[in-house]
């Protein structure tokens, strides 16, 4: 997905995996790398799977990382929330808003960007009066 902008905000759409699920799985059989089939990464599952979850320091970190969100499915997307079912709704014209607040900042960027080089020309002496 992009915006109008052409950047890319694939990292920014939410999993419809349940971070609670992930979460459980990942404190009760994360020694196994189950949170991690669960969440589509089979490569990393099955390490996991044979390094017993890196002697637990491996799985105690992705217990962490999924308590705080930024763990991530196997398409890229954040397993961030509690309540999958939840939709990501954002108001009618938020699109043409940020648009104009980007074209505002273009702007005063180069409002700054002229009173930059104003500053930075030598002055020219003034004779006497």
């Amino acid at each position: 997905m992009t915006d109008p902008f052409g950047d890319d905000l694939s990292g920014y759409e939410s999993s419809h995996r349940s971070r609670g699920v992930a979460l459980a799985l990942a404190c009760m059989l994360g020694v196994f790398g189950a949170h991690r089939f669960y969440a589509g990464r089979t490569a990393s599952a099955v390490v996991q799977l044979c390094t017993l979850g890196g002697l637990g320091l491996w799985m105690l970190y992705d217990a962490i990382i999924i308590a705080g969100g930024d763990f991530v499915d196997g398409d890229g997307r954040r397993i961030s929330k509690w309540d999958p079912s939840e939709q990501d709704v954002l108001p009618a014209g938020t699109g043409a808003e940020l648009a104009r607040m980007r074209q505002e900042l273009d702007e005063m960027h180069e409002r700054l960007d002229f009173a930059e080089r104003l500053l930075a020309r030598p002055s020219e002496p003034q004779g006497d009066r």
